[in-house]
């Protein structure tokens, strides 16, 4: 069922079960996990079905550190949310991701790997992914031009991605979501304030707005944030009619710990004779499955150094092509046009090649993770948006520890080159000096948003518990890749709806007990 905020009469009070704010992939996931169940769910959308630039403004931030692309940019405001745009690309987190790790300060889940096997496997179908394996060696017998380099497995090895075609939310799931008796969603219902109990150990309800004026209250059992990671936390730090510092922030880590995926070009690969290397390329549109160049847990844990993967690109395609940094920020309107009529960000780091030619030197491109740092977050400006809501700032900074790791990730493929004979690695410039730890102008991240409201049994280390619920109030939830307590190495969306099943499950035992 669907209903537009806007036609309702102003000062409404919307109640249900469950209210799930934002309908992007977690939001829609989630509320596609309780079809045609006996409990009504309540969906809310801020924007409509189209990108309208009224609603894109009201995501307009301010950001200091590390240059970062516009905030208004880095995620979709309207059904289907970011998987308007999104490059399709999944692969699991490794099981070191989620252990903790004593050369990384921060590192530690409450849950592990095998936590989220069963939920990984659910999230195949959705994102209209292949069979759940991501082995290189089951993906070689399906295709025999899937020949591995020869590489040291002592050290590194194929991590296997697999392409989602890419599911755009928007459009998949939309008559599903409009068509369901039990779920009810309201576009153009823009969640301004979280309202808490006296004691704020629950949520009361929440207030939404539109630019037409119309100002609505909402009313659940369970509330569940799905907004993206900076929206999550600008929620909750805005909402200070009952705590000052805002909604589950007493410890001061609502919006810290703020995670990107570094990705840059490190370095240059060149083989003693020509060859093709279908395993490794991606052609967008066509390869459902692909393999990165990863260092194993026992060889990180021996270098002290993060989780990342080594993607190849012909280097006569790859060489001169620009920073997407630079052309997002440079050409920001021209993007964003460019946005709205292909249905994806403009940006391609892998670039595209001919299988049937064979090259000898290719490009390496390294996307790493960002060790957790308080220093990194979301704060509120000074500046509101138009519907009253404080803007989000964000203050985003590298340290010595992601270059570091950079740099060792890409000489350990060198290393196992040189010893196959196979090929040797030309590091980049800016990873010659190992006591320089700037970073160049071209540094540029995955809009991977990671962190905020990260998971800890401890609400000192953390704002959400093991089950993604905010610390001290019984019925409020984060879902996504807001509740990350680490960024792995592999983009967030396959991982962010597996977590988010999870949660739907939880909840589920949960409205189960209540109704005994």
């Amino acid at each position: 069922m669907h209903i537009d905020a806007r036609s309702l009469e102003t000062g409404s009070v919307l109640e249900g079960d469950i209210c799930i704010v934002g309908a992007g992939a977690a939001g829609i996931s989630m509320a596609m996990e309780w079809l045609h169940t006996p409990y009504k769910v309540i969906l809310l959308e801020g924007g409509g079905f189209e990108y309208e630039d009224q609603m894109q403004e009201l995501f307009a931030g301010r950001t200091t550190g590390q240059r970062y692309f516009p905030l208004r940019s880095v995620r979709l405001h309207y059904f289907g949310g970011t998987t308007g745009h999104w490059a399709g690309f999944c692969s699991t987190f490794d099981p070191i991701d989620f252990k903790k790790r004593d050369w990384i300060d921060h590192s530690g889940w409450p849950i592990s790997r095998e936590d989220l096997d069963p939920y990984y496997k659910r999230t195949q179908e959705i994102l209209e992914l292949g069979p759940y394996e991501y082995n290189s060696r089951f993906w070689q017998q399906q295709d025999p031009s899937f020949v591995p380099l020869d590489l040291d497995e002592k050290q590194v090895w194929n991590k296997i991605w697999q392409f989602s075609p890419p599911t755009r939310f928007g459009n998949r799931y939309r008559d599903t979501i409009v068509k369901a008796k039990n779920i009810h969603l309201f576009t153009y219902a823009n969640v301004v304030e979280i309202i808490a109990n006296e004691g704020v150990s629950s949520i009361k309800e929440l207030k939404t707005t539109n630019f037409a004026g119309k100002q609505h209250s909402v009313r659940a059992k369970y509330f569940i944030m799905a907004c993206c990671a900076i929206q999550n936390a600008r929620l909750l730090l805005a909402s200070r009619r009952q705590s000052p510092s805002g909604i589950g922030n007493d410890h001061d880590l609502v919006g810290r710990y703020f995670m990107e995926h570094i990705e840059i070009k490190s370095g240059e690969l060149w083989f003693t004779e020509p060859r093709s290397l279908n395993m490794y390329m991606v052609d967008f549109g066509k390869t459902k499955v692909r393999a990165e160049i990863a260092v194993n847990e026992d060889t990180q844990r021996k270098n002290k150094i993060l989780n990342g993967t080594v993607s190849l690109s012909p280097l006569e395609i790859a060489r001169n092509r620009p920073a997407y940094m630079d052309t997002w920020n440079e050409n920001e309107k021209e993007a964003e046009k460019k946005m709205r009529e292909t249905g994806k960000a403009p940006r391609n780091p892998n670039a595209p090649f001919s299988a049937a030619k064979k090259y000898q030197g290719f490009q390496l491109f390294t996307r790493i993770e960002q060790a957790p740092n308080p220093a990194c977050r979301v704060t509120l400006d000074s500046e509101k948006d138009p519907l009253g809501v404080p803007r989000s700032s964000l203050h985003w900074e590298l340290g010595s520890l992601e270059k570091r790791s950079i740099r060792k990730i890409n000489e350990l493929i060198g290393e196992s080159c040189g010893r196959s004979g196979i090929a040797r690695v030309r590091l980049l410039e800016y990873l010659e000096d190992e006591q320089n730890d700037s970073w160049p102008s071209f540094t540029g991240g995955g809009w991977h948003h990671m962190g905020t409201t990260r998971m800890s049994e401890d609400p000192k280390t953390g704002v959400v518990d093991a089950n993604c619920k905010v610390h001290g109030i019984q019925n409020l939830f984060m879902a996504g890749s807001s509740c990350y307590a680490t960024a792995g190495a592999p983009n967030p969306t396959l991982t962010l709806i597996a977590l988010t099943l999870r949660l739907s499950d939880h909840i589920k035992v949960r409205m189960r007990g209540r109704n005994l």
